[in-house]
């Protein structure tokens, strides 16, 4: 199998590439060959049982998307994005790349022909629904999103669901609720203060708090988000019908929550490092999120997640910190 990751120098991307290499296999097929696309290199992954290509370019630019898929990879995973924070301050950068870039792989592929039908697993978000919302978010509530950044995604899933729908390839969209704890340095996302105000004190390091402890956010952990990419790379599409979007599990929690279970698990200290300094911006996107999802198709097909945020943190402390916290 030939599996071609548009974003793949991402965390998720690397994470996905890392898992491959120990897996060998996705859904029971060998994998052959893993190309991973960005704007900049991906690192190979140690002792890969493929080959390996990693290609720089520019997904957004004519004539790209054809490039991408010649060789006819069999799964494609679509990573590929500006975060919400910069498609918010950018808006002509945020369409170019999150819409025309999605749209020229959809196209390329279509106009492939010959038979080519890969599976395509797109990379969703939460913000594809706006306010106001209910106390959890069904699996039938509308998307209205309230940032550039939603409205990108949520016409993205559009395509994919029409695109499947006419047969040119086998999508599938997975909404990621926020990915806690991202490692590495903070993005340009809304969301990133989530995993900063966990990340930076298990490392030592001061965090700012930008919004009120009572928000409310769905969450789930690097290693589940893979899970996610997995299982959608492998799942029966007739299973999952013409509505090809599905909204992820997680875990729901306040941010005091998220602070509460950080004492829980690595002491009052570390949780002195939290300092709040409320950021208007932020809040203005943030608030415009849902909070808690009612996962009920995702969870029926298959997927999962945490059940708490006390292991969303230890997950974070045995991958990224080698199970030891900082001092």
């Amino acid at each position: 199998m030939h599996i071609l990751i548009l974003g793949g120098a991402g965390m998720v991307g690397r994470k996905f590439i890392e898992r491959l290499a120990r897996d060998r296999q996705l859904g029971g097929k060998p994998v052959d060959k893993v190309t991973a696309q960005d704007i900049f290199p991906a690192s190979p992954p140690a002792n890969a049982p493929f080959a390996f290509e990693t290609l720089t370019s520019d997904l957004s630019q004519p004539g790209e998307a054809e490039k991408l898929i010649a060789s006819r990879p069999e799964l494609i995973i679509h990573l590929a994005a500006v975060v919400s924070g910069e498609a918010e301050a950018d808006f002509d950068k945020g369409y170019r790349i999150n819409l025309d870039g999605t749209r020229y792989l959809f196209e390329a592929i279509r106009q492939a022909g010959d038979g080519y039908k890969p599976r395509v697993v797109f990379t969703s978000s939460v913000a594809v629904f706006g306010a106001p919302f209910h106390d959890k978010i069904e699996d039938e509530f509308f998307t209205t999103p309230l940032t550039s950044y939603g409205t990108q995604k949520a016409i993205g899933e559009l395509l994919l669901c029409d695109y499947s729908r006419r047969g040119f390839f086998d999508g599938v969209g997975i909404r990621l609720p926020t990915i806690c704890v991202r490692p590495g340095k903070p993005n340009k996302a809304a969301s990133g203060f989530f995993s900063g105000i966990i990340r930076e004190p298990l490392a030592g390091q001061e965090a700012i708090l930008p919004v009120p402890r009572s928000v409310v956010h769905t969450h789930a952990s690097p290693r589940s988000a893979v899970n996610f990419l997995i299982h959608a790379a492998g799942i029966d599409g007739d299973a999952v019908g013409p509505r090809r979007n599905l909204s992820m599990p997680g875990v729901a929690v306040s941010v005091g929550e998220q602070i509460e279970a950080l004492e829980r698990v690595a002491g009052a200290e570390v949780v002195k490092l939290i300092r709040e300094e409320p950021d208007a911006t932020i809040w203005a996107i943030v608030k415009g999120w849902p909070t808690r999802f009612d996962a009920k198709r995702s969870k029926e097909l298959g997927f999962f997640a945490e059940t708490s945020f006390d292991d969303i943190i230890r997950a974070h402390i045995e991958d990224e910190l080698g199970g030891k916290i900082a001092g």
